[in-house]
C-alpha cells in the first residue's frame, strides 16, 4: 500500500479537506482562565478511604490486622473500634466487610459504587 493510500485510509476526513482545499472552522466564544479551572476542581467530589476500604483490599488476616493497628496508631480509629473490627475478622473473615476490592477499583467502578 502506498503512503498516500494509507493516509487516505487512516485519515479520510483530513484527506478530503486537503484534496478539496477546504478547512473546517469553529467559532470560539470564550477563553477559560486558570482561576475557573481551579474553582471547578475544588467542586469535584473527593474520597477518603476508611478502615473498611483498606480491609477490603487485604489478602490475609495478618494484613488486615496490620492495617487496623496502623490506623489506630494514626488516631483514625479508636481502640474499641480496632477490637471490634479484629473480632469480626476473627469470627467472620475478611470478606464479612464486603468483596475484595482489586487494583484500580475506583477507576473501573467509580466512587460510591460497589
Amino acid at each position: 500500500m502506498s503512503e498516500d493510500g494509507e493516509f487516505r485510509e487512516v485519515f479520510p476526513s483530513l484527506n478530503k479537506e486537503l484534496e478539496e482545499n477546504t478547512v473546517q472552522t469553529f467559532k470560539i466564544d470564550g477563553v477559560r482562565t486558570m482561576a475557573e479551572e481551579t474553582d471547578s476542581k475544588a467542586d469535584a467530589k473527593t474520597f477518603t478511604p476508611d478502615v473498611i476500604d483498606y480491609i477490603r483490599r487485604c489478602d490475609t488476616v495478618s494484613q488486615a490486622f496490620e492495617i487496623v493497628d496502623f490506623l489506630m496508631k494514626q488516631n483514625e480509629i479508636n481502640q474499641a473500634q480496632a477490637r471490634e473490627i479484629k473480632s469480626q475478622i476473627k469470627a467472620d473473615g475478611l470478606r464479612s466487610f464486603g468483596a475484595k476490592k482489586e487494583k484500580d477499583h475506583y477507576l473501573h467502578h467509580g466512587i460510591g459504587e460497589e
